[in-house]
């Protein structure tokens, strides 16, 4: 299908594209592209990873769409103004969207299981993934976090494996409404909750991807979910739920800092279930994925030895480093549930949070800012502190109508224990010259990869401040 053919991605770097040109790649396309990050001479790992695997890189300056047969392959995000598009359209190569190609690719599999869910997506995906993978279903996978157990040295950044079964699988996005290209034969709906779009857009979104599947894998645990799964007839869905009623249900779970144990109870078996990734949040992600894989013929036996086999995601509640008695901690929470989720698990065992949480956007926040500050005021402890440096900003024209500084004014105004420090290496600053034995440092936020260096950078910072002492 892909042999012969030429693609240039446009925003190559992205957590969406990478992965997108891993599989264009494996599967023999020829694949170049360009991005913002490469002319910034920023995250050079990520890069060099990419020519390694054999794709050719180019300045963002229209350099690399050279002829009419490229495929030129561009997200949601990159404007039309953009010197790469423009040279596309002059030339009359052929321009696709990355969620409608991945759409494509994904509808012609054999088996193809979207996982979708404001929360949970991309940790659901590398579950099913390790544990296809590891029962030997060679699947392919498309995630937008880099899976660690498929990481290697020639593959740091795992968030995609190219396999020759019958699997493709991959989360699928609500938030540019591009969900609406994917025809799942297993479908799997984790929850529903106010992030990109409003409620009453997801649900419509959602419940049409649902409509599409021959099997639907749903979390009854979560409200608007389960309101959902009551228009899917009985036949065609595998429900699951945390200490609920469902036909996959989580109980006596027994927390760890960084694991969890519970009884799986199905059919009338239980199954003890030991996960080396925390939460709540994650016994109900595995029951998403445990389901998603019984439907793909999997018995539940073999399920619950795969999965226990799972490390995790790249910033995913991922421990970066400890200095001077304080653990810095890198994590993808953007939106009030995902936040709460992570704070949840810390509060699980003791210690003060230092939270820095950097907005993805002025848009979501301006969607999300009641929820937000609602989820706040009912999480953050004595002695916890939350820091909001600005959102993330990649240029071009916004509408700056709710800031960081809202937030924090609406948070302030309640008591809550909060400060906007505009600038995230002054904010990062803030929270190690406040850290003592004992504390965990949070870093939390969405389409930005160099966070994860943030949080390393702070790791030194606190062993910098341990040795002057």
């Amino acid at each position: 299908m892909l042999h012969g053919k030429s693609f240039f991605l446009v925003g190559i770097g992205g957590s969406g594209m990478l992965p997108l040109a891993m599989i264009l790649a494996g599967r023999g396309a020829t694949v170049a592209g360009s991005d913002r990050s490469l002319d910034q001479a920023a995250l050079p790992a990520k890069f060099d990873a990419l020519r390694a695997a054999g794709i050719a890189l180019f300045a963002q300056d229209g350099s690399g769409v050279v002829s009419p047969d490229q495929i030129v392959v561009a997200s949601a995000a990159i404007e039309p103004t953009v010197v790469d598009i423009v040279a596309a359209q002059a030339i009359g190569a052929t321009r696709m969207g990355r969620a409608e190609l991945l759409a494509e690719l994904f509808n012609a599999a054999a088996l193809p299981i979207g996982v979708a869910g404001t929360s949970g997506k991309s940790t659901v995906t590398g579950m099913i993934g390790v544990m296809l993978h590891a029962l030997g279903r060679d699947p392919t996978v498309m995630n937008g976090a880099v899976m660690k157990d498929f990481v290697a040295p020639d593959r740091p950044f795992a968030s995609a494996l190219v396999g020759g079964g019958d699997a493709f699988v991959s989360e699928v996005d609500e938030s540019d409404g591009s969900i609406a290209f994917y025809a799942p034969r297993i479908a799997v709906l984790n929850n529903v909750s106010l992030d990109h779009k409003t409620l009453d857009e997801l649900r419509a979104l959602f419940g049409a991807f649902a409509g599409r599947a021959t099997r639907v894998v749903v979390n009854v645990g979560d409200a608007e979910a389960a309101a959902l799964a009551a228009a899917i007839p009985a036949d065609r869905r595998t429900t699951f739920a945390v200490e609920g009623d469902a036909d996959l249900v989580a109980r006596s779970l027994v927390p760890e800092p960084f694991g969890i144990a519970f009884d799986l109870v199905a059919a009338g078996e239980t199954h003890r279930v030991r996960l080396a990734v925390p939460g709540r949040h994650n016994v109900a992600n595995a029951l998403a994925a445990i389901g998603a894989v019984t439907a793909a013929g999997v018995a539940l036996a073999d399920a619950v030895r795969a999965i226990a086999g799972f490390t995790g995601l790249k910033r995913r509640f991922e421990l970066v480093g400890e200095a001077g008695g304080v653990a810095v901690l890198d994590d993808f929470g953007h939106n009030p549930e995902k936040i709460a989720a992570t704070i949840d698990t810390f509060h699980a065992f003791p210690g003060r949070l230092l939270l820095l949480f950097q907005p993805h956007g002025y848009g979501p926040l301006k969607v999300m800012r009641r929820e937000l500050v609602t989820m706040f005021l009912g999480r953050l402890r004595d002695g916890d502190l939350l820091v909001l440096p600005d959102p993330v900003y990649r240029g071009g024209t916004v509408s700056r109508e709710v800031t960081s500084a809202d937030i924090v004014g609406d948070l302030t105004v309640a008591g809550a224990p909060a400060r906007h420090i505009p600038d995230r290496a002054a904010a990062a600053a803030h929270l190690v010259a406040q850290a003592r034995p004992g504390d965990r440092i949070v870093v939390m936020g969405a389409r930005d990869d160099t966070l994860s260096e943030l949080a390393a950078g702070m790791v030194t910072m606190l062993g910098g401040r341990a040795g002057d002492r």
